[in-house]
């Protein structure tokens, strides 16, 4: 049987080796993974021009020299919509978002696109019950926009950061913190580069159940892929 043609698009540079690690078992081989990146083709100077300024919506993502980058969203949705634009010349089916941030309506494809952010807020309050959540997210620019957003779908959010480009070890401070706060009824690692790795750290830790993006996104597409 011929393998279904899936697009991923991530705002950082493809392929995302990091992400597909822990998610293409769920496809079970079925599909062709077709991979592009908001930032492909750039050098870091060029992206370090991306600085996100005041009232600027900020993302964090992964290059391919495994490093990470933030920078503004504004500077890559037309590079976005290039990337999409491809992906559907290459024949795909749909397209999986390697991100969880929030994206502009201006951003449109001819076949479906599974955003994170969509799944996650819509599944995470029926988990919580509409209760208490931690999120965790890459930067401290992130913590205020990832309140407002989360603010519209739970009784109580609080956000910390911690990247998880920077590895394990530096994120068990950020899990021994979420340990100690009060009332978390679940915990949501706002942000696709989160491995599996993380979770079970975080999960130990903390001793809260755990959301990690890639493998709730991998598991939705793969209703559409399963044959």
């Amino acid at each position: 049987m011929e393998k279904m043609k899936i697009g991923a698009i991530t705002v950082g540079q493809a392929p995302r080796v990091d992400v597909t690690c822990d998610i293409m078992d769920y496809f079970g081989g079925s599909i062709d993974l077709i991979q592009k990146g908001g930032l492909d083709g750039l050098t870091r100077e060029e992206i370090e021009k991306f600085v996100p300024e005041e009232g600027d919506y900020v993302l964090v993502s992964r290059l391919t020299d495994g490093s990470s980058v933030t920078f503004a969203e504004k500077y890559i949705v037309p590079r976005l919509q290039k990337a999409i634009c491809e992906l559907e010349e290459a024949g795909v089916k749909l397209i999986m978002v390697f991100c969880t941030g929030q994206f502009p309506a201006e951003l449109h494809s001819k076949v479906p696109m599974v955003f994170p952010d969509k799944v996650l807020t819509t599944v995470v309050p029926i988990l919580a019950g509409n209760t208490n959540i931690v999120t965790v997210t890459p930067s401290e620019l992130q913590l205020e926009q990832n309140n407002r957003k989360w603010s519209s779908f739970v009784k109580s959010v609080r956000s910390v950061s911690g990247n998880p480009y920077g590895g394990l070890e530096g994120l068990v401070p950020v899990a021994e913190k979420i340990a100690a706060m009060d009332g978390v009824d679940l915990i949501v690692l706002d942000c696709i580069g989160f491995t599996k790795e993380m979770k079970r750290m975080f999960a130990e830790v903390t001793g809260k159940p755990v959301i990690l993006p890639r493998t709730l996104l991998a598991r939705v597409v793969s209703e559409m892929t399963d044959r």
